[in-house]
């Protein structure tokens, strides 16, 4: 018989030897409870700060994933600084939209997912393999998606096989799609797309592509009351991140407050933005 772990301090065996390379499969068998879609949420409306808009945009040698600071409650601003992109990796990140709370604690969860992998197998999971852990996790997210609790992120990451910048989008249900040039998505998601369309190239360059996704939130929250736009006065700027062959970098704040302070002081020349040639 096996002695008693509180007694004795140690792990059961099965804690020390994993059967599978996933985290969440652990976790699923011996603290099912701990998944964010296992929750039990209490009867009647749940009320939950949500995330906006998140958009991404390649270019030759990589990809920027950037996202507006404002999360909303109803029609109530919740919060004005979240941050709502992250590193799911080196070569990697996740933007969040949707139910702010559970979208954070799936990020986190997806975090340990990778780095659970990478220690099992000695290895690290393909960009595809990693598109798919993600799309796993957010169909088993689906009972909390049904009841107003949705979280549909943006993941984008260098392919290091391919040698490119790559972005995969979600639904709810965790059907996943991978994006060609630029994506968007959130209750902004529809402006930022259109805003992309007219002014994305394939040849941007690093820098070129950066200022288009800040022109890109800046038109969603031109349009769009749940998206934040810069804050000169409180000093908070979209948060822009890039991910290339030496990794995953996000810009300082004196790098986002520059390029958002350029884009907005243009505006004051322009107010809808960059005009895209007609021919």
């Amino acid at each position: 018989m096996e002695p008693n772990t509180r007694s004795t301090g140690r792990l059961p065996a099965a804690f020390l030897t994993p059967g599978s390379s996933s985290f969440m499969d652990f976790l699923g068998a011996h603290s099912p409870e701990m998944l964010p879609g296992n929750r039990k949420l209490p009867e009647g409306v749940v009320e939950a700060p949500h995330g906006t808009t998140i958009v991404a945009a390649t270019f030759p040698g990589g990809v920027v994933l950037a996202g507006d600071r404002r999360a909303t409650m109803g029609n109530m601003i919740a919060q004005r600084d979240i941050e709502k992109v992250f590193p799911a990796d080196e070569y990697s990140a996740v933007g969040i939209a949707g139910t702010a709370g559970l979208a954070v604690e799936m990020v986190k969860l997806f975090q340990l997912e990778l780095e659970h992998f990478e220690k099992v197998e000695g290895a690290t999971l393909s960009l595809e393999g990693k598109a798919n852990r993600l799309s796993t996790m957010i169909r088993s997210n689906l009972g909390m998606a049904m009841q107003g609790l949705a979280v549909v992120p943006l993941f984008a990451g260098y392919d290091e096989g391919k040698e490119k910048g790559r972005i995969f989008s979600y639904d709810v249900t965790g059907g996943r799609s991978e994006e060609h040039g630029y994506a968007a998505t959130g209750s902004g998601s529809i402006f930022a797309r259109g805003s992309m369309k007219k002014l994305y190239r394939p040849d941007l360059t690093e820098e070129q592509a950066t200022t288009l996704v800040v022109q890109a939130l800046y038109d969603a929250a031109d349009d769009d009351s749940a998206t934040g736009g810069p804050d000169l006065y409180r000093h908070i700027y979209p948060i822009v991140t890039v991910i290339t062959d030496e990794g995953f970098r996000r810009l300082t704040d004196e790098e986002s407050q520059e390029l958002a302070r350029s884009v907005t002081n243009r505006r004051l020349e322009q107010p809808d933005g960059p005009r895209a040639a007609l021919l």
